[in-house]
């Protein structure tokens, strides 16, 4: 029970997880207001604005270095590792969404028969760097303030 109530208590863990927490509730009511629709896949699911993975990892580097010290290796670490979550959010993914919508439509065309397709592939993987940055303002943001 010690255990679990230290990992509870551990702000590195509990504040960037309210914050993807938060940012993620955002993109469903945002959906709500402007579809008309209750899409709770939006909980789970990535893309949008702002970037939560962005947010996450700038705002547990931006504790980190409030807390630990801007000069620690721990600092570093995670800097660097939001620097690559931001780099796959802004890349790679969104050119895999970029692609699943291209072979969406493929899929899609008359008198096209693909029958190894069961399912309509994900489109919105990643994020554009405005999203990116964004989601990086806003953890810099509650790192710096929580």
């Amino acid at each position: 029970m010690q255990i679990l109530m230290s990992i509870i208590q551990n702000k590195y863990i509990y504040i960037p997880f309210g914050l993807w927490f938060f940012i993620q509730l955002f993109k469903v009511i945002y959906d709500l207001i402007t579809t008309k629709k209750f899409n709770f896949k939006r909980i789970l699911g990535a893309g949008g604005m702002p970037s939560s993975h962005s947010a996450v990892v700038a705002g547990l580097a931006t504790l980190v270095g409030k807390n630990e010290g801007w000069d620690t290796p721990l600092f570093a670490l995670t800097l660097i590792f939001a620097f690559v979550v931001m780099y796959d959010a802004a890349g790679v993914r969104r050119a895999a969404g970029k692609q699943a919508k291209l072979l969406n439509k493929i899929i899609e065309t008359p008198g096209l028969k693909v029958e190894e397709v069961q399912e309509k592939l994900v489109e919105v993987l990643g994020h554009t760097p405005k999203q990116v940055i964004v989601g990086a303002i806003i953890g810099i943001i509650a790192g710096a303030l929580l």
